[in-house]
């Protein structure tokens, strides 16, 4: 198997504190790799070590085949990378950004043009390009940024929660654009916390507490899951989910909007035994319907093995 990025036992600690503990994955060139996980989980310390930035405690690994603890200046010239907080200058126009960021690559004359041509018409940010990027909205410093990631034309790039704070219009426009790069063959690690943006990903981790709790496809993660899923509909549905929490056949139970995932045992009949139980209690009005599992089912199930 051809891997851009590969890990082994990799872990980070800053005195007493373990970010990330003991952690091996790879990705496999030209796939959109998901990590999937709570803030503080780890992401960004990992990411940060990956792009040469922090020196691992322990462990070792590769990007784009260089040692991640000795070559760290060779991988930042092979990558595209993209911070939670944008790393764009503020004073600067939308063009000086993209020519300042090419040159540090090394792109000047020609290809540096062109290189800025393409990032504009793809970021279709060309009415701004004369703007001063304080006086953008964040959708467009978004995209601003991940065109200053990308003007070198690097074949792998780390999106470090990249549409964290910006609406779903936003979002989705931001994954068509990933879509892009996945097709020119490009590698993408990117880090979220939003379950629906990891169903877009060839493969993912779930991390918590700097531990991969489970890795694979998203529908093989779902297709795992040892449990039946169901959803329970009821009126003064915060009051239902503390007695059903509570019942012993339930192994979880979590609130999502205005439902309740329950989680049980495969070959248990929970629909008629827990209709019989809320009949038992008065409460009426109910709809209980198996469902199939979410991610964050998954990530549920497999943090409370961990005791989170």
């Amino acid at each position: 198997m051809d891997y851009s990025v590969e890990v082994q036992n990799l872990s980070k600690r800053f005195g007493d504190f373990t970010a990330v503990d003991d952690i091996s994955f790879s990705v496999n060139k030209g796939d959109i790799f998901g990590f999937l996980g709570p803030n503080g989980a780890g992401k960004s310390t990992t990411i940060r070590m990956l792009c040469g930035i922090l020196e691992p405690t322990s462990g070792k690994g590769t990007v784009m085949d260089f040692d991640i603890m000795k070559e760290q200046d060779n991988i930042k010239n092979k990558i595209g990378y993209m911070s939670q907080k944008f790393s764009l200058y503020d004073d600067l126009t939308v063009i000086e950004n993209l020519e300042f960021f090419g040159s540090i690559y090394g792109l000047k004359g020609s290809e540096l043009k062109k290189r800025m041509k393409y990032v504009i018409e793809m970021t279709e940010i060309k009415e701004r390009k004369d703007a001063v990027v304080k006086t953008l909205p964040s959708g467009l410093k978004q995209r601003l940024a991940l065109g200053a990631a990308i003007v070198h034309d690097p074949p792998i790039l780390f999106l470090d929660e990249p549409t964290s704070g910006v609406d779903p219009i936003m979002r989705r426009t931001f994954w068509e654009l990933i879509y892009e790069f996945s097709r020119q063959g490009k590698t993408i690690f990117v880090t979220t916390h939003y379950m629906d943006e990891a169903e877009h990903c060839d493969c993912m981790a779930l991390i918590i507490a700097g531990k991969i709790i489970a890795m694979d496809t998203p529908a093989n993660l779902k297709s795992a899951l040892s449990y039946s899923v169901y959803a329970l509909y009821a009126p003064d549905f915060i009051k239902v989910f503390d007695y059903v929490s509570d019942l012993p056949y339930i192994e979880e139970a979590a609130i999502f909007g205005s439902s309740i995932h329950i989680l049980c045992d495969g070959k248990f009949k929970l629909k008629a035994e827990l209709t019989k139980d809320l009949k038992s209690k008065g409460i009426k009005n109910f709809r209980i319907g198996k469902i199939s599992p979410t991610l964050e089912d998954v990530f549920v199930t497999e943090a409370r093995k961990l005791g989170v």
